[in-house]
């Protein structure tokens, strides 16, 4: 980041009341504290520790700022956390999904490659304000959308984690399914398969009831195990298949024309494949222990992204060579290479991968947001159990049933809501409040906080917001069967949806704010 430098204005004359267990007067600082992230020294960390502030009425445990004391992920425990996220069948599935719309795999594996490395500025971006003070997602974005407009957008990253979460979970299922039973999905089979993501549902919400904690311990443990297990399989297929030119040797189905017009689309559900973990990144990056372990933990993930993809797509072109036909879905593929320790190995394999990916990327932000909205009914246990039930509600068989449903549906549908989201949470933060956040007012639920705005709502961040989504509408409308027919221009927007809503909002939320009595009323 450049050196520009936070500085956090804490106003230590505060009531006993609500701050009792703060001392100011133990602290060899004026009045007003001036805390820059860039430069450590003990006295910055005393001051830091000043968190977690006591939380008013309609705060919650949860939620509060993380002491430096208390922050425990170093570098490798974010870039455990990324592998465990990125190595799993959706991810399998989506560089199928590509191969599946005529793409080779060079193209394949450069389109995850600059979806991810273009995510990672708003992922990094995002992860700041968080590491540097301690708070989650719900209490960030508070400063841009009101202290209840908030809950907009948290709710909304919220119902697309819940969808994942359904789809997670039904893919775990369908391990169980395939592997013990062997026998392909059918109408007649459905009650089984539904049993089986039941199973795996519930033995997922053990792990969540253990808290952060257990989700650390998980991710950690679980990435070497799972780097083993990919290495395995790939090497698998290189000696089966004869090494790698027959495995990649599959050309590109597309003509130039017919490339730039899948192109785009792909970049975009590649961004969105990742872009609701980089909205609520900060519920995990308040863990961080420092910038550079945020940073440093992060940075691979255009990296990690493109060699499981490269990955994912060798195997599934060997596959041809090896049964004489493409089998790009990794369960029916363990399937197919049979024996009693392959299946026990298999099981263990991607029910580990789906439930690393699952707990971290889709129960984490509902449950915060959850809490967010109501801590006096919510805390972050209930708040996951209501995330997984809702992930039931989304029919997660459905949503997977084509590529086209997966990519430009599902993918490309829910960006035109994450966009906008990072869009006005990134321009407020960095362009129009110049990384200067108020902590103790970002708690706060009355008319003294200076994120009350109007009756607690920031109209600017709504109109912004919805500046972004209504170009994405009649593409979309079209897309799902709604419209038959609309504009090209549309279209074209639809298909670059999370590029369009998230520089649309940003910068109308930056033209918005550019009067200061809006920036103080609306």
């Amino acid at each position: 980041m450049e050196s520009t430098c936070l500085r956090l204005r804490l106003k230590l004359s505060l009531p006993k009341s609500k701050f009792s267990h703060l001392k100011p007067t133990s602290l060899p600082f004026p009045s007003t504290l001036h805390y820059s992230p860039l430069h450590f020294t003990s006295t910055h960390s005393k001051a830091l520790n000043l968190a977690p502030i006591k939380s008013n009425s309609k705060s919650n445990q949860d939620l509060l700022p993380i002491p430096l004391s208390e922050r425990t992920f170093t570098a490798w425990d974010l870039a455990s956390l990324w592998i465990g996220l990125v190595v799993g069948v959706p991810s399998y599935y989506l560089a199928g999904s590509l191969v599946n719309l005529g793409m080779s795999w060079l193209q394949g594996v450069f389109t995850v490659f600059l979806a991810n490395l273009l995510l990672l500025i708003p992922l990094l971006l995002m992860s700041y304000p968080a590491t540097s003070l301690g708070i989650p997602f719900p209490v960030l974005v508070r400063a841009s959308f009101g202290t209840k407009g908030a809950h907009i957008p948290s709710l909304l990253r919220a119902f697309v984690a819940c969808g994942w979460f359904g789809i997670e979970s039904w893919i775990g299922g369908q391990t169980l399914f395939l592997l013990l039973f062997n026998s392909s999905p059918s109408s007649s089979s459905f009650r089984l398969e539904f049993a089986c993501f039941l199973l795996f549902w519930f033995a997922q919400l053990a792990i969540v009831l253990k808290g952060m904690d257990g989700i650390r311990a998980l991710e950690k443990y679980s990435a070497p195990i799972l780097i083993i297990l990919v290495s395995s399989l790939l090497s698998w297929a290189y000696f089966t298949a004869g090494g790698f030119g027959p495995m990649l040797s599959v050309p590109s189905r597309l003509s130039n024309s017919q490339f730039w017009a899948v192109f785009f689309p792909s970049l975009t559900a590649n961004i969105s494949f990742w872009a609701t973990v980089a909205i609520n990144i900060p519920d995990f990056a308040r863990y961080a222990k420092s910038q550079k372990d945020q940073v440093l933990g992060q940075i691979g993930l255009p990296f990690f992204m493109a060699l499981f993809t490269f990955t994912g797509l060798a195997i599934t072109s060997s596959t041809e060579v090896i049964f004489g036909k493409v089998v790009s879905d990794p369960i029916q593929l363990l399937g197919k290479i049979g024996g009693p320790a392959i299946k026990i190995i298999s099981i263990f394999g991607i029910s580990l991968a789906t439930v690393t990916t699952n707990i971290a990327a889709n129960v984490v932000a509902p449950a915060n947001a959850l809490v967010s909205l109501n801590p006096r009914i919510f805390t972050f246990k209930r708040g996951a159990i209501f995330t997984a039930l809702l992930g039931i509600a989304f029919q997660p068989w459905k949503l997977l049933s084509s590529s086209e449903n997966f990519v430009y549906t599902w993918l490309l549908g829910y960006s035109a809501l994450m966009g906008p989201i990072g869009g006005v949470v990134l321009s407020d933060y960095y362009l129009v409040k110049k990384m200067k956040l108020d902590l103790e007012g970002l708690y706060l639920e009355s008319e003294t906080s200076p994120y009350y705005y109007h009756n607690g709502f920031s109209v600017r961040a709504l109109v912004s917001f919805l500046a972004g989504v209504l170009p994405i509408v009649p593409g979309f409308l079209k897309t799902a069967g709604i419209l038959s027919s609309t504009s090209k221009a549309f279209v074209l927007a639809y298909n670059n949806a999370w590029f369009v809503s998230f520089f649309v909002s940003g910068f109308v939320y930056w033209v918005l704010s550019q009067s200061k009595e809006n920036v103080k009323t609306v």
